[in-house]
Formats: structure tokens, sequence, C-alpha cells
């Protein structure tokens, strides 16, 4: 029913607006696409343009709940995003004070890829692209 559709964007709710929004623009490069304050909820809602096909869609509200990241808890595990060249975008991260793992190699797609957080601890991924080289067994599951 959804196999052929795209993910239109992906919604983040944050601590501290500020300091997640300047993350995600700033740090990251997203675009924005529109920014309103919703006063009947005390929340701001950021788009954010990712690429030319999808969108965090960034909230603020009060006294949001900490998200469980350790030990990882049920839903979602982290957010990726592909990139053409993980060790560049590694150096940019690290330089602008992110801390971020050192470089891995999937197993199974022989792709580079490693992880850093945003303000609230949410695991984000950088992830190269290019050529799949499927490991046999991937199949098999």
């Amino acid at each position: 029913m959804l196999s052929n559709s795209k993910i239109h964007h992906v919604a983040i709710i944050c601590s501290d607006y500020e300091v997640s929004k300047r993350f995600y623009t700033q740090i990251l490069g997203f675009e924005i696409l529109q920014e309103v304050y919703r006063e009947n909820r005390l929340s701001f809602k950021l788009d954010l343009k990712i690429a030319s096909h999808s969108q965090i869609e960034l909230f603020s509200f009060p006294s949001p709940p900490a998200r469980v990241t350790n030990p990882e808890a049920c839903g979602l595990r982290h957010l990726a995003f592909e990139v053409e060249d993980v060790a560049a975008v590694l150096e940019k991260l690290r330089a602008a004070g992110i801390t971020a793992e050192d470089i891995r190699v999937d197993e199974y797609t022989n792709r580079k890829f490693t992880f850093f957080y945003d303000p609230d601890n949410l695991p984000l991924e950088i992830y190269q692209c290019g050529p799949q080289h499927i490991h046999p067994t991937l199949y098999n599951r």
C-alpha cells in the first residue's frame, strides 16, 4: 500500500527550541521552510527542508518528558541522513563542536556510517550513499 511512497517528514519534539533550532539550521544546515508559533498550544513548529524530498518538523512544547535512549526504548531508534562523504561530514561536525562516534563500516552493505546526537540526545546517523553491496545473508532473513 505505501511501498512506493516517500517519507514526507519526521517530527521531533525538543526541550529548548532556540538551541535545537540553531543546531538543525546553523550546524546541520537545514533550510527553514516555515516557522509558526501556535498560541493555543504554547508551541513553536519549525519546518525544515531536507534536500528536495523530505522535511523535519521541529516542535517545542512546555515541559516535554525526556526521551529514553539508554537502555534503548521501543519506538523510533534513530534518524539517518545519507551523505556522499561520511568522513568529510564528520570532520565538519567535529569542527562545529559536535561529539560523534568514529566511522564504522556496515557489515552487510560495506557502507561507512557514524552516529552523533542532537541537543536532546536524539541519535542521528550519517550514512554513505552509493552502490549497495548487500551481503547474501540479508536475503535469508
